[in-house]
């Protein structure tokens, strides 16, 4: 665990980057955002990002200033990064961001290839014309972030279709369990995707998985699911595995 660090030194900086625009090209199915959504969607692109560190401590008084959020978004928006496991809550002290642990990488990489495969097969099976639409729309805009090799788009697009891919399995069951694991995946892809991971590739095989789960074709889905798992799988010496 590094040393823990406050980021009082980072605020300025942050206020430039609280909210971030929308990426061009982003699903218009996109729906309105509570403040909490906000909030967290704010502060979780901050850590996965790593504008804020790991062994960064945070108090509620400094997120409120640095993103122009309300104290009750805030709050409920750390109370959800800490059961994500980007935070740990210290009472009277703040918040402190998580540590990465590659070991535990490992472990949930089983987990999620697991729930890939199915939210990949049942959201092609299930979906909405509406939920088809948008994931073309992502697929295009990953086309884009591998085109210029733009990782912020790249993760924001990435996000979007975590979500979307979620929402059109609809099942609550598998929903609840990936929505824990997502997060730490971005964050430790972002960490090391400069030294060992390809970010035109993951893009192009996120782009590959939309379009199988647009177009209804579930053992696609599945294969596309597959072929980003294995990238991890296929870098076991390297110091990361491609996000997926």
């Amino acid at each position: 665990m590094p040393a823990h660090r406050t980021a009082k030194n980072r605020q300025a900086a942050l206020q430039r980057v609280a909210r971030p625009g929308h990426v061009r090209n982003a699903p218009s199915a996109r729906r309105a955002e509570s403040l909490t959504e906000q909030a967290y969607r704010v502060i979780e692109e901050q850590i996965v990002t790593l504008r804020l560190k790991p062994g960064d401590v945070l108090s509620e008084q400094f997120l409120c200033v640095s993103t122009k959020f309300g104290r009750t978004p805030i709050r409920e928006a750390l109370q959800r990064l800490s059961r994500e496991g980007l935070i740990t809550i210290l009472p009277r002290k703040g918040v402190l961001v998580s540590d990465i642990n590659p070991r535990n990488q490992l472990l949930l990489l089983e987990v999620r290839r697991e729930l890939e495969r199915l939210l990949s097969r049942t959201g092609a099976e299930r979906a909405t014309p509406e939920q088809r639409t948008a994931l073309q729309e992502i697929a295009r805009g990953m086309d884009q972030a591998a085109k210029h090799n733009n990782d912020i788009a790249f993760m924001r697009l990435d996000r979007e279709l975590n979500a979307l891919v979620i929402a059109a399995a609809h099942n609550d069951y598998a929903a609840r369990s990936m929505k824990l694991l997502q997060s730490l995946s971005r964050r430790f892809w972002y960490m090391h995707y400069r030294e060992a991971a390809d970010l035109p590739l993951c893009a192009r095989l996120h782009a590959n998985q939309a379009r199988a789960i647009a177009k209804g074709d579930a053992d696609a889905a599945k294969r596309a699911s597959d072929k980003l798992m294995d990238l991890w799988k296929a870098l076991p010496a390297q110091p990361c595995w491609c996000e997926p």
